[in-house]
């Protein structure tokens, strides 16, 4: 429980952050749109891969572009900012889906991704960013109804009523969706360490 604790705290930590940025940019304010950018960008460029595979940086892209020009008429709390973000992102992704043939999304797309050098790379950071690629490509590997709901949960730290608004379904949906790809994952990662195969070991 104390753990669970943490992560909660830890989430009200960012959402704080990301009001004062938010309240900033609404008021025109450069630099608070930087900060929101580079608060929710790798989190939403995970999310975006999971679905479009190596086209994530451009469907983030116009995201963003989305996101700027329509900031002014969004009106809600940090929470529903990071709800509102990824609802933009989720359909700018499934325009992209439409306008081109489907690819599968592979793990060698997801490494490339996380491999492309910035300012602040290590051993240990390349290695981090490596396991986290791995990680989205074995939840990308679900149905893509579980998927989503577990990267909108997991990796944008959404709750469930944001979820299930950007997903447009019942929380109690959500809540399905999730439990099961998070059972189907677990059940997976078990099965490969039974023979000795850990699927996140670089």
């Amino acid at each position: 429980m104390a753990q669970q604790s943490g992560a909660v705290t830890a989430i009200d930590r960012d959402d704080t952050d990301l009001a004062h940025a938010l309240a900033r940019a609404m008021d025109g304010d450069e630099d608070g749109f930087a900060r929101l950018y580079r608060m929710l960008q790798p989190r939403l460029l995970r999310y975006v891969a999971a679905l479009v595979g190596a086209d994530a940086e451009d469907v983030t892209a116009e995201a963003w572009l989305q996101v700027a020009r329509d900031l002014r008429s969004f009106s809600g709390n940090a929470s529903g900012f990071r709800g509102w973000v990824a609802t933009i992102a989720r359909h700018r992704a499934l325009d992209h889906l439409r306008a081109r043939q489907r690819r599968p999304v592979v793990l060698d797309d997801l490494v490339a991704l996380a491999e492309r050098p910035s300012g602040e790379d290590t051993a240990a950071k390349a290695v981090e960013r490596l396991r986290t690629a791995q990680a989205v490509a074995l939840v990308a590997g679900l149905p893509r109804e579980q998927a989503e709901a577990v990267l909108l949960r997991a990796v944008l730290g959404l709750d469930v009523a944001t979820t299930a608004q950007v997903l447009d379904k019942r929380p109690t949906a959500v809540r399905v969706a999730a439990h099961r790809g998070l059972k189907r994952l677990a059940a997976q990662l078990q099965r490969s360490v039974s023979v000795g195969d850990d699927p996140l070991t670089v």
